[in-house]
């Protein structure tokens, strides 16, 4: 029996939670995998797996090993993807971390004609508001505004400079009258974003007009009935009349130009750094990630490009 088979078998059962799922996904009858498994506990002298009618888990042991093996039998997968990839041809599969409103934004979009152009590029796409660990969850690559990608990470810029809007609908706005400063937000019912990592309310961000601090960031605690923690939902219950919200401006600009969200609070919201797309440094840029930045990046910088919106001061 391979050893490396045994372990892909083991990560697949815990990954999958469960012998039939994980049998199907690698193509050999579930009786065949339990034995596989069953094996490689007896080569290790301990049980790495817990049973159940319903459900398969890891024992201490097999968690343990797990987090051992699964960075490395993914760096031996790339190893023997980029083998496989003859000069400078893209293939194999592209693992891919975003959060929501880049997926809505900028990747749904674009699937169509990349997977058109690069055919034998299969991609991965997770789509997840929170920061996630690259090499500790096996993605080749990431997208994140840039002042939230960690230092060691190669990034490389995807966009134009982004800005942040504060929109609530016309409806909502001639029943409450629009805020003239950031204060006035203390008057009117906010929908609150959660953040996932921390789980803490995000601070809305503005920056100073004037005076000493003119043009540096400051956080106000907004309050309101409604807090989400999905950027799509925060959104649709600013277009309902709900409350305002603090968006991304790539999120907006479709429902803001057709006229059921309007802005406010512009002055206060300068433009910073755009999105960008990051992988680990030590990781050798293989065809099939280097077509999809070179797409993305031309991509992404058309469709970010600011416009001009009659409501802007």
């Amino acid at each position: 029996m391979r050893d490396d088979y045994a372990l892909r078998a083991f990560r697949a059962i815990a990954e999958h939670g469960s012998f039939t799922r994980a049998a199907a996904a690698l193509d050999v009858t579930a009786s065949a995998l339990s034995q596989t498994l069953q094996q490689l506990e007896t080569q290790l002298g301990t049980r790495l797996l817990q049973r159940t009618t319903r459900r398969v888990g890891l024992t201490e042991a097999g968690g343990d090993l797990l987090k051992r093996i699964a960075p490395a039998l993914t760096e031996l997968d790339r190893a023997m993807d980029e083998t496989r990839q003859h000069g400078d041809r893209a293939r194999g599969t592209l693992r891919l971390t975003v959060p929501s409103d880049v997926s809505q934004w900028m990747i749904e979009p674009m699937l169509a004609e990349f997977m058109a152009r690069w055919p034998d590029v299969r991609l991965d796409i997770h789509v997840d508001n929170s920061l996630t660990d690259l090499v500790g969850e096996s993605f080749d690559a990431g997208i994140r505004l840039g002042e939230r990608v960690e230092r060691d990470m190669v990034a490389v810029p995807i966009s134009g400079p982004m800005r942040s809007v504060v929109v609530a609908s016309p409806a909502y706005f001639k029943r409450y009258g629009r805020p003239e400063n950031p204060k006035d937000l203390q008057n009117h019912n906010c929908i609150k974003f959660r953040l996932p990592s921390s789980g803490a309310i995000y601070r809305w961000e503005f920056a100073h007009r004037s005076g000493a601090q003119k043009g540096s960031w400051y956080e106000i605690a907004v309050d309101g009935s409604l807090t989400v923690n999905d950027f799509s939902l925060a959104l649709r219950a600013a277009e309902d009349g709900i409350g305002m919200t603090y968006l991304l401006d790539m999120s907006t600009r479709a429902v803001i130009d057709a006229g059921r969200l309007e802005c406010v609070l512009e002055p206060w919201l300068p433009p910073f750094e755009g999105l960008y797309l990051y992988y680990p440094s030590r990781f050798q840029v293989p065809p099939k990630l280097r077509v999809f930045i070179d797409f993305v990046r031309e991509w992404g910088t058309r469709a970010a490009a600011p416009k001009s919106r009659s409501n802007e001061r």
